[in-house]
């Protein structure tokens, strides 16, 4: 009876051993077919990261900056004013803050639903279509959509960012 309890106990030893192996193999198994960084893999890396968020940052730059887009002319630190023509018909969309002067030429404001253009000089608020005195200073408020549009070739002298259209 002794030596059938010794041959039990090591039966049942032995089967575990082999059962802890095969669990241990099959685990190895599983988690080396998992593609790192996937959804099944719940180990997030430093690498997988940055790769994510070079991605990220590429879309956001494609999408800022489309190419059938017209690129603003951006203002520097030490802005000054800048001669632009603009041809009949076309517009100068102006970015928030930035000045104009209507050099010469006949030009209309172009507004936002938020309002006109500030005529910094005639002390009072552009509306829609309205002409723009030749040498009053005019401040853009926000970036919005507001600007000049040129009824006859003109020349500006504009401080800011702006588009042309």
């Amino acid at each position: 009876m002794k030596n059938l309890n010794k041959k039990l106990k090591s039966s049942i030893f032995s089967v575990g051993i082999i059962a802890l192996s095969l669990i241990t193999v099959g685990q190895i198994v599983y988690a080396s077919t998992k593609d790192p960084g996937s959804k099944d893999d719940p180990i997030v890396t430093l690498s997988y990261i940055e790769l994510k968020l070079e991605q990220l940052k590429d879309y956001i730059d494609q999408k800022s900056f489309s190419s059938n887009q017209p690129q603003p002319n951006k203002p520097t630190e030490n802005s000054t004013f800048q001669v632009v023509e603009i041809k009949r018909g076309q517009s100068l969309i102006a970015g928030a803050g930035t000045e104009i002067i209507l050099r010469s030429g006949e030009a209309v404001a172009v507004i936002s639903q938020l309002g006109g253009l500030s005529d910094v000089t005639g002390a009072k608020d552009l509306k829609k279509d309205e002409k723009i005195p030749a040498n009053h200073l005019l401040i853009v408020p926000r970036d919005d959509g507001r600007g000049v549009h040129a009824l006859t070739d003109s020349f500006l002298l504009v401080k800011g960012g702006y588009t042309i259209n």
